[in-house]
């Protein structure tokens, strides 16, 4: 089986804009090349916002290099890009966005949930593109939690559902560019289950809500994160609460890995080149409102 390589969360969160209070569970800034595709995980909430006319969120901002999947657990988020595309996701719902070349987008609470107010949670996963596709036409797959596939874990342990790769048969909806998992998992206290994640692949479980305990020796709670090896193929987990986990596998991307911000390339030389074009305007612009 895998074996475990390291424990990481964060108990210090910050405000994306005003609508989204963050803690950053992972990162290649401090992981490096350890959590490749992956770049980083920002879990936002548990929270209650207030009842509001007000927009809550963040205001355009640019990307180009990654994917960002947004996975909603409570609350509704709207989006919108410079592709022209967006709509609004609730619980169960995923947003995976291509920057590719270059996108501008915003994310705001929707009208409706800022209107009642009430728990909101989510986490945003940062996906590298590899060198051949950071360039590549930037776009938005919305993704409804109608479309996704959910399985029964053997013995009553629980339930997945695929969002992205392959899980005994079942293939997620997700389009990626490179090879990988991407599992909401929902376990009952006291059951046990064998996560089949493939040997070659990075692996990490990320604790959203409850405990588990991985190979029978290592212990995560909520907001935490374990980093497992390429090497070896599955994970035995034991739930020992009601626990939601975020399963994450994939093939690692052996390049370069150069970050500035919100631009995520191979070379200094390219995110100069990212910031160059996105004040030069060629990023696109989003459509005003009506």
């Amino acid at each position: 089986m895998k074996r475990f390589l390291g424990r990481y969360g964060n108990d210090r969160g910050h405000w994306v804009g005003d609508g989204f209070p963050v803690r950053s569970l992972f990162s290649y800034n401090e992981l490096g090349k350890h959590v490749s595709p992956f770049l980083l995980l920002d879990y936002a909430g548990p929270h209650i916002f207030d009842p509001t006319d007000q927009r809550r969120g963040v205001g355009q901002h640019p990307h180009r290099g990654f994917e960002t999947v947004t996975i909603i657990y409570d609350g509704e988020v709207e989006h919108r890009d410079s592709t022209g595309q967006g709509g609004i996701i609730g619980p169960g719902d995923v947003q995976w966005m291509t920057a590719g070349g270059g996108i501008l987008h915003e994310e705001f609470h929707s009208s409706t949930y800022a209107k009642t107010g009430g728990p909101f949670r989510m986490v945003q996963l940062w996906v590298n593109l590899p060198a051949a596709d950071k360039m590549t036409a930037p776009g938005y797959q919305s993704i409804l939690n109608a479309e996704i596939p959910t399985l029964a874990l053997k013995d009553g342990a629980g339930t997945a559902r695929i969002i992205a790769g392959d899980l005994d048969g079942s293939h997620g909806p997700a389009r990626t560019f490179t090879p990988m998992n991407v599992w909401d998992v929902r376990l009952n206290r006291d059951a046990e289950t064998v996560l089949d994640l493939p040997d070659g692949h990075t692996s990490i479980l990320v604790v959203l809500s409850g405990r588990i305990t991985v190979n029978g020796t290592e212990a995560a709670g909520t907001a935490e994160a374990l980093l497992m090896s390429t090497d070896g193929e599955g994970v035995r987990v034991h739930a020992d609460a009601d626990t939601v986990l975020l399963v994450l596998s994939g093939e690692p991307i052996d390049e370069p890995i150069v970050g500035y911000g919100p631009f995520v390339m191979n070379s200094e030389d390219e995110i100069r080149q990212a910031i160059g074009d996105f004040n030069s305007g060629r990023f696109g612009q989003i459509a005003a409102t009506a």
